[in-house]
């Protein structure tokens, strides 16, 4: 479940709060005094999750294998509709102030709105749709209590991102309309570094730049701590956060009666609820993607190797050493010097699995076990327990071995003969 959240919540945050952003600033008149216009950005917001979700769709059946040609002038666009939307917000109270009069101008803000979340949502969603695909492991039930937990991560990732996006969005009322367009700047000012980063990115891959010196690390820097980009796209609103409480100890105390000072006990108390609110949701979104993300990336520990019998070049292991079910790792110096594992874990049925500790596809990352399942450390792909002990994609490397009274033996010739795959 952690796996989904923290993987769906940096998808989404972004496009939640741009539109959040927009629809703030841009916004005017309500029923038939709306601009026709301001339906363009739900618009762009509908057409974006839409071109997600098929492009997700022909990646996870392999229609697509090289995303190259869509990703390039995609990311182009999203990097001149950034711009775009950049001097829109700088415009955005000239263009909603009477903007009966100057209709066009307005028009085109949402036409530059609306494109921008289209471009933003189309990047930012298909990662995140694919989650979708590993709710069921290959074999398993559709209805587990795992796949339910997953489910339930994915959906909690969406909502925590909603749910930012509405917290942040109740200060258009308490923090002046100046610190709340600086905070969308900078919002946008974040999401531009990110299309720059993955164009740039992508034109180093395919040959279309080079670069050197210190445009190469910062390149590398804005990859390696991407995630702090995400988190900092919500402390940016930490600006009008604070404007809120200002402004909440600025209104007068003296009131001119008591409904007066009703309305303005309660602004007060709105400025600060909305700037508590913002400095919690943003101390949770960075220990989500902090903290939640270190857990999900913990490499698990392979468990120390057990001791068996070795005698005249023939290894000896008993049954009732290994036959409660769970995965037991060995150690072995091969001839040549090289330190080896191999595994033996009792199958169903009364059968024994036995092969390395390493496959052919990930090489001597190891096999750990966890819930019952034995899982390849490098890829963290479940492997079928039936099938260990026979060769193919992430099976341990299978070898020679024979069970004869109440233990399995073993030749280390045999073992001699694989440490090739131990060694780096």
């Amino acid at each position: 479940m952690l796996e989904q959240f923290v993987t769906v919540m940096p998808g989404t945050l972004g496009p939640a709060l741009l539109v959040m952003c927009l629809n703030v600033l841009l916004s005017v008149g309500e029923g038939r005094k709306r601009p026709l216009s301001a339906h363009w950005r739900c618009i762009g917001l509908v057409v974006g999750i839409l071109g997600a979700v098929v492009f997700a769709a022909l990646r996870a059946t392999a229609v697509i294998i090289q995303r190259t040609f869509i990703n390039y002038p995609t990311l182009v666009c999203c990097v001149i509709a950034d711009i775009a939307l950049i001097v829109v917000i700088v415009r955005a109270r000239g263009l909603t102030r009477d903007w009966a009069h100057h209709a066009v101008w307005l028009h085109i803000g949402n036409a530059v709105a609306g494109i921008a979340i289209a471009l933003t949502v189309f990047r930012a969603l298909p990662d995140v749709i694919l989650e979708l695909t590993i709710f069921i492991e290959p074999g398993d039930p559709v209805f587990t209590s795992e796949m339910l937990l997953r489910a339930l991560g994915f959906i909690l990732g969406v909502a925590a991102s909603i749910i930012v996006a509405c917290i942040i969005r109740s200060m258009r009322l308490t923090a002046t309309p100046l610190w709340f367009t600086v905070a969308a700047l900078m919002l946008i000012a974040l999401i531009v570094i990110q299309h720059l980063t993955s164009l740039v990115t992508l034109m180093l891959s395919v040959g279309d730049i080079m670069l050197q010196g210190l445009s190469f690390h910062v390149l590398v820097w804005l990859i390696n701590n991407a995630s702090w980009l995400i988190i900092a796209q919500v402390w940016v609103f930490i600006v009008p956060a604070i404007a809120s409480v200002v402004a909440g100890f600025r209104i007068p105390a003296v009131a001119r009666n008591p409904a007066d000072s009703r309305r303005r006990t309660a602004l007060r108390r709105r400025a600060m609820l909305s700037a508590a609110w913002t400095v919690i949701v943003a101390i949770g979104v960075t220990v989500a993607l902090t903290y939640g993300v270190a857990q999900t990336n913990k490499q698990p520990v392979l468990s120390p190797p057990e001791s068996y019998s070795l005698s005249h070049d023939v290894a000896t292991i008993k049954f009732s050493q290994v036959s409660d079910g769970h995965l037991h790792r060995f150690q072995y110096k091969a001839k040549d010097g090289t330190v080896m594992r191999f595994i033996i874990i009792k199958k169903n049925g009364g059968a024994y699995g036995v092969g390395l500790d390493a496959c052919d596809n990930c090489g001597d990352a190891g096999y750990y076990e966890k819930d019952g399942k034995i899982i390849c450390k490098r890829c963290d792909v479940a492997i079928n327990l039936a099938t260990i002990g026979f060769k193919g994609g992430c099976n341990p490397i299978p070898f020679p071995y024979k069970t004869t009274h109440g233990a399995i033996v073993i030749n280390t010739a045999d073992l001699d003969a694989l440490s090739s795959h131990f060694k780096s």
